[in-house]
C-alpha cells in the first residue's frame, strides 16, 4: 500500500463536550501507544443530523457548539477532525474548523454543495448514496475536482437491499478506487437496518469486526466506524454504534489483514 491505513472514528452526533473529550482521549491514547507508526486517525463527529426518521430524534448541538467541540479535539488532543455539511451556508465555518469535509450519502448528488466544498481546498470525503451504483459516483468526483478539490475520498456505506436492510458489494470498493484518491468502508452504517425499529434504525454491530476484516483484506484505504462510551444511551444511531472497548480490537484486527497484503 502506498498510504498508511486510515481510520475515521467518533460518535454519530456530538452530544456533549465531556463525551466528545472522552472519545477523543481514548482514541489518542490507543493510536499513540500502539498504532502511531502503522495507521492514521481522523476524529469524526456530526454537529447536525438532518436525515432522521422521526421528527423527535436528536439532531445534534448545532453548528456553533459542534464546531467548538471539534476545535477542542484538535487543540486538546492534536487530532485531525472531520464533520458533515448539509448546505452551502455551513461550508465556510466548517472549513475553518476541520481537516476533511464529509458529504452525507443522501447529498452525494447535490451539485452546489459539492462545488462549494471543493472550493475550500480541503480534502472532501463523499459517502456513496445507498441508491447509487459505484460508477455513478464519478459525477460527484468530477464536480469536486472541477471546483478545485485536489483530494477526493469516496466512502461505501452499503446499498439498499429491499426494505429495512443494506448490503455491501465489495466490488464497489474496486470500482470507486478507480475514481478517487482513497476508498473508505463505513462498517457501522453498512450494517444499519434503516427504519427497522419504527421510529429509528436498527443495526448489526455484532458483525462489524467481520466486515472490517473483509474490507481490509480486500485492500481498501480506510475504515469508518462510529463509537460511543455507552452505545445503549447514545442519542443517535444507538443500535449501530460500537462501544469504545471494541474499537481497539477491530482496529488491530483490520491492520493485521492490511499488513498481510504487503507481506
Amino acid at each position: 500500500m502506498t498510504k498508511r491505513p486510515l481510520f475515521i472514528v467518533g460518535p454519530c452526533a456530538l452530544e456533549s463536550a465531556e463525551m466528545v473529550d472522552q472519545v477523543a482521549q481514548f482514541l489518542k491514547q490507543l493510536f499513540d501507544d500502539e498504532l502511531q507508526d502503522r495507521a492514521d486517525l481522523l476524529f469524526k463527529g456530526s454537529f447536525a443530523k438532518d436525515n432522521r426518521i422521526s421528527s423527535g430524534s436528536y439532531r445534534g448541538p448545532g453548528l456553533r457548539e459542534g464546531l467548538s467541540m471539534l476545535s477542542a479535539v484538535r487543540s486538546n488532543h492534536g487530532l485531525r477532525v472531520t464533520t458533515d455539511i448539509h448546505d452551502i451556508g455551513q461550508v465556510e465555518a466548517v472549513a475553518e474548523a476541520v481537516d476533511v469535509i464529509q458529504i452525507p450519502a443522501f447529498l452525494s448528488r447535490q451539485t452546489s454543495l459539492l462545488e462549494e466544498a471543493g472550493r475550500t481546498g480541503l480534502t472532501v470525503n463523499v459517502k456513496k448514496g445507498q441508491f447509487m451504483a459505484p460508477a455513478d459516483m464519478s459525477g460527484a468526483v468530477e464536480k469536486l475536482r472541477g471546483a478545485g478539490c485536489t483530494e477526493v475520498w469516496l466512502t461505501e456505506r452499503g446499498s439498499f437491499f429491499g426494505y429495512h436492510d443494506l448490503v455491501v458489494d465489495m466490488r464497489s470498493l474496486t470500482d470507486m478506487r478507480q475514481l478517487s484518491d482513497r476508498v473508505i468502508l463505513d462498517i457501522t452504517h453498512s450494517l444499519q437496518r434503516p427504519g427497522s425499529l419504527g421510529g429509528s434504525s436498527g443495526g448489526r454491530p455484532g458483525i462489524a469486526l467481520n466486515l472490517a476484516r473483509a474490507g481490509a483484506a480486500w485492500g481498501l484505504d480506510g475504515i469508518f466506524l462510529e463509537a460511543h462510551p455507552d452505545p445503549s444511551s447514545a442519542l443517535c444511531d444507538a443500535a449501530c454504534m460500537l462501544p469504545l472497548d471494541r474499537v481497539g480490537m477491530i482496529v488491530r484486527s483490520a491492520l493485521a489483514h492490511w499488513e498481510a497484503l504487503d507481506g
